[in-house]
């Protein structure tokens, strides 16, 4: 069975993400195992510096490649990536299963983005939108599209 991870920047505060991301987490329990691995936001200040930023982001960095398993592909929410259909999300998740060992993972940062090294880890840079989110939602989003990915390719009603 694929094995996918979300591996996200940060907590989510309110309940109504988490209940929205428990929810698509339970319906992909007889496709994948799917799993959501939170790392420490660093705080910074209202008004950082550049250097604080990267600072921020470097430790961050560090965090998320340190959970990425050795040989799975990993697909980075960039706002420089190129944007994928649901269609595309769900060969990703074909060609991972068939090629790619099974082990499929997604990141999405904090508010300030990826470090370089991430992004450069990443065999994938994925954008969904040119719109700007919040990672909160993003987070929602990404789970409900991997969860749409899997009933494509089921030929699920869901996916019209």
């Amino acid at each position: 069975m694929i094995k996918v991870n979300l591996i996200c920047v940060g907590k989510l505060k309110e309940a109504y993400w988490r209940d929205a991301c428990a929810e698509y987490s339970k319906r992909m329990g007889r496709y994948a195992e799917f799993c959501i691995t939170e790392v420490d936001e660093e705080k910074l200040p209202d008004r950082p510096s550049q250097a604080q930023i990267s600072q921020a982001l470097q430790k961050e960095g560090e965090r998320i490649l340190s959970r990425i398993p050795k040989g799975a592909q990993t697909a980075a929410l960039c706002i420089e990536g190129r944007q994928y259909s649901s269609e595309m999300v769900a060969e990703l998740l074909e060609q991972n299963a068939a090629y790619g060992g099974g082990n499929m993972v997604f990141v999405i940062g904090g508010s300030w983005g990826l470090s370089d090294e991430v992004k450069k880890a990443a065999s994938v840079k994925l954008s969904m939108s040119k719109m700007t989110f919040p990672h909160q939602l993003a987070r929602v989003m990404l789970c409900e599209q991997v969860y749409r990915g899997f009933q494509i390719l089921g030929h699920s009603q869901y996916h019209k």
